[in-house]
């Protein structure tokens, strides 16, 4: 971490100047972060990058107008600037009919729960050099690898701090490992790229070189030799890796801003099944050591484990206060900001529940089809839920994998998709959001 922020009453003395300068409510934060990565190519050090700052960001109201400004310069003279400023910008802009800070008897109060994410292990520049040779070492074995792209590992640390002038104030640490590489396999004169990498918040969970590296140069070499296919309408089994991104556009259709705006294909589905029958959507800011959780949102509301989607059945909107007042609802405590600027919403550590067969089941489930392992450039229409990705995998007969394709696309309505969702056992948590693989049968595949 970079020395501790100034004085711990910071926040609540800049609070305290927003209201004798005329705000009728104000919020402070402060972000801290410091960071160390080290990349390598071939062996050889390439970069070292370090990372410290400090960071203070301050929103006011005047009635029902606000302003937001922001600094790196935390000195008495920088922070009478900016209050003097941000009072003055706020009584000259529009009004927002839906803009306050959560009251006070909706706030969230502590003691928080410590939810083990500050691991107070270090690394130095060195190790994480060794680390990340080590790691690009292993996936230059791999049979097939060529070449690398670069091995990397980093450590990283943060603090968080919001002081509301409804009476919030609250603050969490984190810390964060990563380590990755990426390669480059050949064969007869064509090229493919694998990668792999993992973070963490704690250094001891972080999977070694061995495992990465290995893993990275696997990636690669499958995708030798790819073939085009015909358009067709098949079988399609996403990754668990790739699996998200066929879920993570409901998240923006049910966030409050976009069910307020009108322009989400949920719009009206509040109560419907969408998802098959047995499958939760669960969101779980309370998972130890997870990477997205927190003991409070950015608002300074209480957040709860949820079921977004129960059973298939669709159960809540993401909701920050001013998208919640704007539908008459209460904020679901999904707010989440940077230093400028009001709110928008976000997820904890999402979810989907595993069903019973593996990846290999589900293949063999399939019978034919294509099995999704890269994806890229999605396109969604957001007020009908039609979807489309580039894509690269594997196509598999007889349930078992026949060689790699590319240059393909998949496509087809979202809401149709979901209500036909089989899913896989083979989840794993690996960051904030995280499905097992999922089998769609019938979906269109464009190729040549």
């Amino acid at each position: 971490m970079p020395d501790s922020l100034p004085p711990t009453d910071i926040l609540n003395d800049i609070v305290a100047a927003a209201l004798r300068a005329g705000a009728d409510a104000a919020e402070a934060v402060t972000s801290e972060r410091a960071s160390l990565s080290v990349g390598v190519r071939n062996g050889v050090l390439e970069d070292v990058e370090r990372e410290e700052s400090r960071d203070l960001g301050l929103r006011v109201f005047v009635g029902r107008q606000q302003a937001t400004v922001s600094a790196s310069d935390l000195s008495p003279a920088t922070r009478a600037r900016l209050v003097e400023r941000a009072v003055a910008m706020a009584r000259l802009a529009p009004e927002d009919p839906h803009a306050a800070l959560i009251p006070a008897d909706r706030l969230a109060r502590g003691p928080f729960r410590d939810l083990d994410l500050y691991d107070p292990s270090e690394r130095t520049a060195a190790e994480l050099e060794q680390a990340a040779r080590e790691t690009e070492a292993v996936a230059l074995s791999v049979p097939g690898v060529a070449r690398s792209e670069g091995g990397h590992a980093s450590t990283s640390s943060s603090r968080w701090r919001l002081v509301t002038s409804e009476g919030f104030d609250g603050a969490y640490e984190a810390t964060g490992f990563s380590l990755g590489v990426g390669v480059i396999a050949e064969k007869d004169g064509a090229m493919e790229r694998g990668g792999e990498s993992r973070s963490t918040r704690w250094l001891s969970d972080l999977p070694g070189p061995q495992g990465i590296g290995a893993e990275a140069g696997r990636r690669a070499v499958e995708k030798l030799g790819p073939r085009k296919i015909a358009s067709t309408t098949a079988p399609v089994i996403f990754d668990r890796r790739m699996a998200t991104q066929v879920l993570s556009p409901l998240l923006g259709a049910i966030s409050g801003p976009s069910i307020a705006r009108g322009t989400s294909f949920l719009k009206t589905r509040m109560g419907d099944r969408i998802l098959p029958a047995g499958l939760s959507l669960i969101d779980d800011p309370f998972r130890v050591r997870g990477l997205g959780s927190v003991p409070f949102d950015d608002e300074g509301s209480p957040v709860a484990l949820r079921s977004i989607v129960d059973d298939g059945v669709l159960t809540t909107w993401l909701l920050n206060s001013a998208s919640a007042d704007q539908l008459g609802l209460q904020t679901t405590g999904h707010a989440s900001r940077g230093l400028a600027g009001p709110a928008g919403v976000s997820t904890h550590n999402l979810h989907l529940t595993p069903g019973d067969t593996d990846r290999a089941g589900l293949m063999a489930q399939a019978g034919t089809g294509l099995l999704v392992t890269g994806m890229f450039g999605p396109s969604l229409n957001a007020n009908t839920g039609d979807w489309s990705a580039g894509a690269s995998g594997l196509w598999f007969e007889n349930g078992e994998i026949a060689y790699p394709v590319s240059e393909i696309t998949v496509a087809g309505n979202l809401l149709d998709f979901w209500t036909r969702l089989i899913p896989g056992s083979d989840l794993e948590f690996r960051g904030s959001f995280n499905t097992p693989s999922l089998l769609i049968d019938a979906v269109a595949i464009a190729g040549k």
